[in-house]
């Protein structure tokens, strides 16, 4: 069983709109609930125990996706549009985009830009989103496309879609931290440039996680687009961690160790400023690089040709894990397992399905 330590002295979410004992108290209590059966069983008749739905993801695949390792965006707007349509069982582009946002929402799409526009999110398949978006009435400057820091997001190409379709730009960092809505940790941080507390030399400065205002004062609805990368620690730099990690300053203190990330990942992503608004996951499934760490590198990877869509970002993260272990083993690359604790303890928060046997997965094939 996966566990969670105490995340800090964190207070509950109506008070300071962070995780901590909140979380703390759901999963003590499921720990209560559990150990009350083993000292009290039931003796009854046998009584069907209702299962929590299983998690839905639509792939989409095309073999003409792309050509010489570059997407093409006729082909990617296709694939984005079809698995749309089926995610939402609606027969027209703007009608599945208006099941999922409004009009006047401000909608934020999250990349991953600092591997670059290869091996990163692609600007194709984040392109396919927005005129998707601008089809069911959504207005330029309410879509922001962010990542961590906005450099990232231009040296990946970004910038272009910002010229052709007039939405927003924007980095993390760039834009700043809240001080009111904050991930607590125990474990200190080296503090960078950037980060809401460097600078400061006050008590406790370190140990907060702070949320980009971008999330807690202007995206209402969130859709993150990752792409399927090995991380060395987290097993996939996905969507649960792609996500955690542009979202929040001080974040350097978890890298490098798996424990850590298992522990702070979810917690971070089960802030409200993250989990309420998050509407759609897209995985940028063009490429799976299997080996490599965070560095793109095309001898390690395959060319998948998917794209897939979901509402569940811990059952997209475990069939990207999947995806890439499968890779290893057709190439017979030795590796050693890659630690599941991250989406189980992610599960254990009810932020998705970390069980593959509880996935339907949809295929759709061009």
């Amino acid at each position: 069983m996966a566990a969670i330590s105490a995340g800090g002295n964190i207070p509950p979410f109506e008070v300071s709109r962070n995780a901590g004992q909140s979380l703390q108290r759901r999963i003590h209590l499921a720990l209560l609930l559990v150990a009350w059966g083993l000292v009290c069983p039931w003796t009854g008749p046998a009584a069907q125990v209702p299962t929590r739905p299983a998690a839905r993801v639509v792939v989409v695949h095309d073999p003409q996706a792309l050509e010489a390792f570059g997407a093409r965006p006729d082909r990617v707007r296709r694939m984005v549009d079809r698995a749309l349509m089926r995610w939402t069982e609606t027969a027209d582009v703007a009608g599945a985009w208006r099941r999922l946002v409004g009009t006047g929402d401000v909608v934020g799409i999250k990349v991953h830009s600092a591997p670059g526009r290869i091996f990163g999110t692609r600007p194709a398949v984040v392109e396919a989103l927005i005129a998707g978006l601008l089809q069911a009435g959504c207005a330029p400057t309410n879509i922001i496309v962010w990542d961590r820091y906005l450099r990232d997001l231009q040296q990946a190409g970004f910038d272009t879609l910002t010229n052709r379709y007039g939405v927003v730009l924007a980095g993390a960092a760039d834009t700043g931290y809240d001080p009111e809505v904050y991930y607590e940790s125990a474990l200190l941080g080296t503090l960078v440039w950037g980060d809401l507390e460097y600078g400061q030399h006050q008590p406790g400065a370190g140990r907060k996680s702070h949320v980009t205002k971008l999330l807690t004062r202007r995206i209402t609805r969130l859709i993150v687009v990752s792409p399927m990368m090995a991380h060395p620690e987290a097993g996939v730099a996905g969507l649960l961690y792609t996500l955690a990690r542009g979202s929040v300053d001080n974040f350097l203190r978890f890298e490098g160790e798996a424990a850590r990330l298992a522990q702070a990942v979810p917690e971070i992503c089960a802030l409200p400023a993250l989990s309420d608004p998050l509407t759609l996951c897209v995985v940028d499934g063009l490429l799976c690089q299997y080996l490599g760490g965070n560095r793109g590198l095309l001898h390690y990877s395959s060319e998948l040709n998917e794209i897939r869509v979901g509402n569940d970002p811990v059952a997209l993260d475990v069939l990207s894990l999947r995806e890439i272990e499968r890779q290893r083993r057709i190439l017979g690359i030795a590796h050693p397992p890659v630690s599941r604790e991250l989406y189980e303890n992610a599960a254990l928060l009810e932020l998705g399905v970390s069980d593959p046997a509880r996935i339907e997965v949809i295929t759709l094939n061009d």
